[in-house]
């Protein structure tokens, strides 16, 4: 009974493989050589891609300065306070970015919450790179939020107490103790939240646009390029699918290095 409950669970996990794997085998097998050439020397192409790369950068430095500060208090803080912080911060996970894209209009447009105020300093934030960003990071923080406090909460509270009675501040005991140890946690989170970002499209839409060259991430290009040319969409969606296995590898990689 056990070998047979064991047998369908393999099997069930093969399939799911599958089920992953196949897409991305189709996706490069439509792709000729020459369709390959041609999408990369398109006008939309280099843009788009240095757009994501940039903002996706900006938007994980964000992250990671402002979420790990936030995951080290939900993780070690038992008020109630912290329980609706930690509901709020992972609603962008569940919530469809659509409607994250519509919440942000509602905050920073011109009608917005905050847009008049922005307005009367100057700061135009709807349909400009900064947008981009802004909607990036949004949708993915929660992701590092999440995995940084549940590596946080797996850390020994004795090798806190350890590190303050030889003279260890708290601060230099977060630096030196907490953030070595829990790192393969936090590098997992940020991978997660940068693939998120860069992945990022129904926000992106809504709240900065799809303008070439301004606000058009490759995501963006890859639904324009649907209108008209399918094979260019697919050159686009092989090159991303390239960039984002490349860029989680380098990121977890000398995480890996360490635990061997």
């Amino acid at each position: 009974m056990t070998r047979s409950i064991t047998g369908l669970g393999a099997l069930f996990a093969f399939a799911l493989v599958g089920l992953l794997l196949l897409p991305l085998v189709a996706l490069g097998l439509s792709t000729a050589p020459t369709d390959l050439a041609a999408g990369v020397s398109h006008p939309d192409f280099a843009p788009a891609l240095a757009l994501s790369l940039r903002t996706t950068t900006l938007a994980l430095a964000l992250t990671l300065v402002g979420g790990t500060p936030l995951a080290w208090w939900l993780a070690r803080s038992r008020s109630r306070v912290a329980r609706v912080v930690e509901v709020v911060v992972d609603l962008p996970i569940v919530v469809p970015p659509a409607v994250v894209g519509v919440a942000l209009l509602m905050t920073y447009g011109e009608h917005g919450l905050l847009g008049p105020l922005l307005d009367g300093v100057g700061i135009r934030l709807v349909f400009t790179p900064a947008a981009v960003v802004v909607a990036q990071l949004v949708v993915s923080a929660p992701f590092y939020v999440q995995a940084a406090a549940s590596a946080f909460r797996e850390l020994d509270p004795d090798l806190g107490l350890v590190a303050r009675t030889l003279g260890a501040s708290p601060v230099a005991a977060f630096f030196r103790v907490a953030l070595p140890v829990a790192a393969p946690g936090l590098v997992g989170g940020a991978s997660l939240a940068w693939a998120r970002a860069l992945g990022e499209f129904g926000a992106t839409l809504l709240f900065a646009g799809n303008m070439s060259g301004r606000t058009q991430t490759m995501p963006l290009a890859i639904f324009a390029a649907l209108e008209s040319d399918v094979r260019l969409a697919v050159v686009f969606s092989l090159v991303l699918v390239a960039v984002g296995a490349l860029l989680l590898v380098a990121v977890r990689l000398p995480g890996r290095r360490r635990d061997r």
